[in-house]
């Protein structure tokens, strides 16, 4: 069969593309190629499962403009099709008062962004929302939420199906040849014949573009990883639903936060650490020819030249217990050590360019026959519908 679109990655934007594509368009032939067994295995499946609000994105960037429509998107699917999430709200908390100015900013930042009802607030009214956090000023976002983010994939994957769409597991892309009239993507379950790709592969969306492309992407994907801890059981009642810190202006992450989670329990973390392979979810996994490929970047090394000393006190709070508690107790000093087991990890794929820039904002690159996400790390969950929008809006132009 020769397939209108084939889309390769089978996490929640790859999805959330195929059903917004036979939304629109019933007649076309779209698959999507997922090298597991099921769908959102890798970002989509471990993360916090937080909606995000939009607070913390420049106005007009893409990251702004797409949380903000797919927050809502995502809210009317989820109670259409009877997916349960809370919207719960959220505290962002300054520790020191050396970070009163970007806490400022943060609201100014959400009230340009559309925000509804964000605010700052005392810290008497910061003990009503998280009795045992502590500060010295805070914002409250009411428009953010949990969800279970795989569940909400799936029920995107069932919908595409219902319309006709193909979902291919098992089907890792090996290589994949422009024949002009068509492309052969060579896949470990046999060959697909398709028109036009969208490369929605994550950590790996370099590596396919590679296969495809004659001239290289202007990014490599760096793998950071994302450990957490979870909160005792008979402990969680120290965190109500989701407490932030004010970010490092300098780093697309967020800082070690607290999320209570709409599949159970509260997490605490995650630190970010350079991953030493591609889905390395555990510190103990290595592949010499990504971490090569990784190392040997000049962006990367501009990035770590820079900011050692930050990357530093990430792996200590990864091998020390005591370190990332402390860290924790920034916000909450009562949590100790004993409060907290281990978690799980995720992987973000990090696009990094040449000058050493962490790509902040969500990128796509067209090319003739291909869209190419290349940066898509949080929020795009919240966002998946948004994206997928203007995904679709490129591919079809090509069909």
């Amino acid at each position: 069969m020769l397939y209108d679109i084939t889309i390769i990655g089978g996490g929640i934007v790859g999805l959330a593309t195929g059903l917004k594509i036979k939304t629109q368009r019933p007649e076309l032939k779209v698959t999507v190629l997922e090298k597991e067994s099921e769908v959102a295995c890798h970002q989509t499946g471990n993360n916090s499962g937080v909606i995000h609000s939009g607070l913390y994105y420049k106005p007009g960037s893409m990251k702004a403009k797409n949380c903000i429509n797919g927050y809502h998107q995502l809210v009317q699917f989820c109670e259409e099709n009877e997916i349960p999430f809370e919207i719960t709200g959220k505290v962002v908390v300054a520790t020191k008062k050396e970070q009163l100015p970007q806490l400022n900013f943060l609201m100014e930042r959400g009230l340009q962004n559309g925000l509804e009802g964000v605010r700052a607030i005392s810290i008497e009214e910061l003990k009503e929302f998280e009795p045992y956090c502590q500060g010295v000023g805070a914002l409250h976002v009411p428009q953010t939420g949990i969800v279970d983010y795989k569940r909400v994939t799936m029920a995107y994957e069932k919908k595409f199906i219902a319309l006709g769409g193909e979902v291919l597991f098992n089907h890792k892309v090996q290589d994949i040849r422009d024949l002009n009239k068509s492309i052969t993507i060579n896949t470990s379950a046999g060959e697909i014949e398709t028109k036009i790709v969208i490369n929605c592969a994550g950590l790996y969306v370099d590596k396919v573009a590679a296969m495809l492309e004659k001239d290289p992407l202007p990014i490599r994907i760096i793998p950071f990883r994302g450990e957490y801890f979870k909160i005792k059981k008979e402990r969680e009642y120290l965190v109500k639903n989701l407490i932030y810190p004010v970010p490092d202006p300098n780093f697309p992450f967020l800082g070690v936060h607290f999320t209570r989670m709409k599949k159970g329990g509260v997490e605490a973390g995650p630190n970010a650490v350079l991953a030493f392979r591609k889905e390395g979810y555990k510190k103990t996994d290595f592949n010499l020819s990504e971490f090569l490929e990784a190392v040997t970047w000049p962006g990367l090394q501009k990035v770590a030249g820079k900011y050692w000393r930050t990357g530093l006190g990430e792996y200590k709070r990864s091998f020390i217990k005591s370190e990332f508690t402390k860290a924790l107790q920034e916000l909450i000093p009562d949590i100790t050590s004993a409060d907290l087991v281990s978690g799980g990890a995720g992987v973000r794929a990090q696009a990094c360019d040449k000058e050493g820039g962490l790509l902040d904002d969500f990128a796509i690159q067209e090319t003739a026959k291909a869209v190419h996400v290349i940066n898509a790390p949080s929020p795009a969950a919240t966002s998946a519908l948004s994206i997928a929008d203007k995904i679709s809006e490129l591919a079809l132009q090509k069909v």
